[in-house]
């Protein structure tokens, strides 16, 4: 079974505006970096969905645009939550990925057989 059968199932969830519990340089540094390894080892997830601060993740002005669109153009199907991009009046500065609803997310937490939060 190759990496994109095994994948297949995986999404990855972002609630944080980067990775970790670290200053917000670094949580960006991490996040970039993760995910330059995922795409450069065809690792990408099925799924990647941000909620909470997470979504500035894929907005204007984030340092991470460029690896999130690579993702998405390696097959990952991007989700960002819609409340949450309108709480944080961002909902018209989205880069990449697809605006969802929480019954989106949940739709790809039930069908994931992995899931890995950052």
């Amino acid at each position: 079974m190759g990496i994109k059968e095994i994948n297949s199932k995986i999404a990855v969830i972002i609630s944080r505006n980067g990775m970790g519990e670290a200053p917000q340089e670094l949580s960006h540094t991490l996040i970039k970096n993760y995910l330059t390894l995922l795409i450069s080892e065809g690792r990408c997830p099925s799924y990647i969905c941000l909620y909470g601060d997470g979504v500035k993740l894929v907005c204007e002005g984030s340092p991470v645009i460029e690896e999130f669109r690579a993702a998405e153009s390696s097959g990952t199907k991007i989700i960002i939550c819609k409340t949450c991009l309108v709480f944080n009046n961002l909902l018209d500065k989205v880069q990449t990925g697809s605006v969802g609803t929480m019954l989106d997310i949940i739709d790809v937490q039930q069908n994931s057989t992995k899931i890995i939060n950052l």
